[in-house]
């Protein structure tokens, strides 16, 4: 092999590399085991998992640290385990490059039945395309470098997972020209760009009380130090959606809080919904951030500016990429305010929480407990339901250290994502957030932990079932076997963990835990089976109202 004129399997791995990707997750098969060794031989760290799903949520984990993540994976058995995570992933717009192989092109003449094919070859494919922004089989060699280039530019560009097909005899075939990387050029429109920027700073400065809502494409983009620079420049006030959490340091001056519409804070919702110039930067507007559609945000006072549009009230201006817009809004003649905002803290809860010793832990308890432990060096990684909605008042104290799934919310995220967190930065310890519910589905990947030397800090909020579901619909069918989850380090070989019941067991398992810094720490806070946030029972109210509704009709 020419080192200017790599096989295809080779290509891919190089181009891989220069988008930062260091370590790909997945589970080896036989169609894939090829394009595997030769990972194993370049400077590309494979890291085996336990199931493939976890090796797509470590991946999109990897991803939002690290700014871009990949995934390994055999053909359909394989891929088609992974398809849950990556539809997360896009939803989320998490950019992981699916990696699979397949039947080589000459096992598929008279198309014979192999095992792992479902109906034709395509069909994985045609799933992918569905939850990836770019989808590309790489059965043609004078047509796969440039595929590969295209398909990775897409990735960094949109924000979004794509796929990557390699059959597995085309792993050592070199194209017959050489390759040349081309990377495609984006730039804005000037003059668009110009007329938003003019009529943007027109009315932030005319505006008695502007407010800006930071969201999920201002971590996607890496835009967070811009937007601190901006926020100190102007001191307009910040808020994030519960997707955007700790797009901004919540230590802040300017920071008042997590914006969900009438699940969150009133004072928050009353300060964001009352401004007469809101500057939403990089938002999706779902139904979570939206506090299921309690909202009340008036497009005629608002700035919308995302990847996909600038808008100001019902102006549109196309052409413009989100990125050039943020950094010219740093350089434009924006007059600075101070007005008073509300305040995120939890002070006077927090004072009457440490007086709480030999009680029940609760819900409540816990999270103000925990605000009071974390540390610049952790980041908070939470699943769903309790977890979820409990972390909405914790203090993150830098940005982008908080990672939840928290539109597409699916259950099990939390523990294979603490493994791609800590290795994407090493600098980092992960607080893991996990319902039991969710750890039953993947708590597996604390084998993975164990055998690359980790340490995470993983709390299980046991209440013995699925707690969103007993609010919305109340039935067995929410119930699971509770499992004396303590004591899988025992099972392992490896980590520390205790069972919590009252604060002050919760107070001293966590020294413990922080002091363990040779493997992970399991603390199984059981809790009462009906004990929740406050923003989840209002969530559960909303939902089961919905399902009423919904059941008359």
């Amino acid at each position: 092999m020419s080192k200017t004129h790599p096989n295809i399997g080779a290509y891919l791995i190089r181009r891989l590399q220069d988008y930062g990707v260091r370590h790909v997750f997945g589970i080896p098969g036989d169609y894939v085991l090829g394009f595997y060794q030769m990972l194993e031989k370049s400077p590309i760290r494979v890291i085996g998992v336990t199931r493939e799903d976890g090796a797509g949520f470590a991946a999109d984990a990897y991803a939002r640290v690290n700014g871009i993540g990949a995934v390994c994976v055999t053909y359909c058995v394989g891929g088609l385990n992974v398809v849950n995570a990556i539809a997360g992933a896009y939803a989320e717009k998490s950019p992981v490059v699916v990696l699979t192989g397949s039947p080589g092109m000459r096992e598929r003449v008279n198309d014979p039945m192999l095992h792992h094919k479902v109906r034709t070859f395509s069909t994985q494919k045609e799933i992918f395309e569905k939850i990836t922004a770019a989808a590309v089989v790489l059965d043609d060699p004078d047509l796969a470098f440039r595929q590969i280039d295209d398909t990775l530019a897409a990735c960094w560009r949109l924000k979004r997972p794509v796929y990557i097909e390699l059959p597995r005899d085309m792993v050592d075939v070199v194209p017959r020209f050489p390759s040349r990387v081309v990377q495609p050029k984006e730039a804005s429109d000037r003059q668009a760009l110009r007329e938003a920027l003019t009529e943007t700073v027109k009315w932030l400065n005319a505006a008695r009380c502007p407010v800006i809502l930071a969201d999920v494409e201002v971590h996607r983009y890496g835009l967070w130090r811009e937007l601190a620079q901006f926020v100190n420049r102007t001191g307009i006030p910040v808020a994030a959606t519960l997707l955007g959490k700790s797009v901004i340091s919540e230590r802040h001056p300017r920071y008042i809080g997590v914006y969900e519409g009438a699940m969150g804070r009133p004072d928050v919702q009353r300060f964001v919904e009352q401004s007469d110039c809101l500057l939403m930067l990089g938002t999706f507007l779902t139904d979570m951030n939206l506090g299921i559609y309690t909202a009340n945000l008036d497009r005629a006072h608002s700035i919308e500016a995302t990847s996909e549009k600038i808008q100001l009230r019902h102006h549109r201006y196309t052409g413009i990429l989100f990125t050039d817009f943020m950094r010219a809004l740093l350089r434009a003649p924006i007059r600075k305010r101070s007005f008073p905002i509300p305040r995120p803290g939890n002070g006077a809860a927090r004072s009457g929480a440490r007086g709480v010793g030999e009680g029940t832990i609760d819900v409540k308890q816990l999270f103000l407990r925990l605000n009071d432990w974390l540390e610049d060096s952790m980041v908070v990684i939470s699943d769903v339901g309790v977890c979820l909605f409990g972390a909405i008042d914790l203090v993150i104290h830098r940005g982008t250290e908080f990672l939840a799934p928290a539109y597409y919310t699916s259950m099990g995220f939390a523990v294979p994502a603490a493994l791609g967190a800590q290795l994407a930065n090493p600098k980092l310890r992960p607080v893991v957030l996990v319902g039991d519910g969710a750890f039953q589905m993947t708590g597996t990947e604390l084998s993975t932990i164990v055998r690359l030397g980790l340490n995470p800090i993983v709390i299980v909020l046991n209440n013995r079932g699925y707690t969103t579901e007993r609010f919305i619909l109340e039935g067995p069918f929410n119930d699971i076997t509770e499992w004396r989850y303590e004591n899988l380090p025992a099972l392992l070989g490896s980590g520390w963990g205790c069972c919590v019941r009252t604060g002050a067991e919760f107070e001293s398992a966590w020294q413990k835990a922080r002091a363990n810094r040779q493997g992970f720490s399991l603390l199984n806070i059981i809790l009462d089976k009906r004990d929740c946030s406050a923003g989840l029972h209002r969530l559960g109210e909303r939902l089961a109202a919905k399902l009423r509704k919904r059941a008359r009709r």
